[in-house]
């Protein structure tokens, strides 16, 4: 592990539970009228849309695929975290959700809209959340004790899905918004989504970082599952077919170069340089 890794202050499991404790909101709170009046005026909905489905089917699969990490093994101040970052999965689901039923669709069951916005994610997006992230889940549920199961599991769920995609997904088209004064209170409840990922994030490099230590075989665990998985996640990154990217203000390639330079970065303190893989 590099010098500049061990300069790297990481908060424990512990003190990752009293930030959760500090940092309550609720998805109710957030006023969304502007939002509605915004919807029904736009003549071009379709990047956001994209962007709004996405986000409703990947937090309905990282909300219902990752109890199994709760019940893996790990001391009682780790599993309390994680117990938290459920309740904050499932907040964060709650939210998308509302704001399709008082913005973008009629009221339905979070189901009906998790199928809709299914209709418009790319093949590289369910090979990520409905076969990777699925298949990574069940392994750690059939045997809560494997290490290996569950730093593959914790490498595509924090390491891939919330960091690299997450906050890549957040930064770009939070960017549009605020500089279009779009949609005012989805920025509002994503924003604070945003910060329950970053604490999600910490834990997910302070465990990784604990894993590898030592231990050069899990290092060889999260080289495996990042060169399985990084070209769908180059993939997914590209605009759909037909949609104009250059309203985000940002090419594919930004897209990709961001997210690079903040995997690479996590990569560095965890232990596992990006140019070892």
């Amino acid at each position: 592990m590099s010098a500049g890794a061990h300069e790297v202050h990481l908060h424990d499991p512990q003190t990752l539970y009293r930030h959760w404790e500090e940092g309550q909101w609720s998805p109710w709170e957030i006023d969304l009228s502007a939002d509605r009046e915004q919807w029904g005026a736009m003549a071009d909905r379709s990047l956001l849309s994209f962007v709004l489905g996405s986000l409703m089917v990947a937090e309905e699969r990282i909300t219902t695929k990752f109890f199994g990490l709760v019940g893996a093994d790990g001391s009682e101040e780790e599993i309390a975290f994680l117990a938290t970052q459920q309740v904050d999965e499932a907040r964060h689901m709650q939210f998308y959700a509302r704001f399709q039923d008082e913005v973008v669709a009629e009221p339905a069951i979070i189901a009906v809209h998790v199928e809709r916005a299914r209709e418009q994610v790319s093949p590289a997006f369910r090979t990520i959340f409905d076969d990777k992230l699925v298949a990574a889940h069940e392994r750690l549920l059939a045997n809560p004790a494997d290490t290996a199961a569950k730093v593959a599991f914790v490498t595509i769920y924090h390491l891939i899905l919330e960091a690299t995609l997450g906050l890549t997904t957040f930064e770009f088209s939070t960017r549009f918004m605020n500089r279009e004064g779009l949609l005012p209170g989805f920025v509002a409840g994503y924003s604070k989504i945003h910060h329950d990922e970053h604490r999600h994030i910490g834990y997910g490099i302070w465990f990784l970082r604990q894993a590898v230590v030592g231990r050069s075989e899990m290092g060889d665990v999260v080289r495996a599952t990042l060169r399985d998985l990084l070209p769908a996640v180059a993939e997914s990154l590209t605009p759909p077919a037909g949609a104009d990217a250059s309203v985000l203000g940002a090419s594919a390639e930004e897209l990709r170069t961001f997210a690079l330079d903040g995997l690479t970065r996590r990569l560095k303190i965890v232990g596992v340089p990006l140019d070892t893989l």
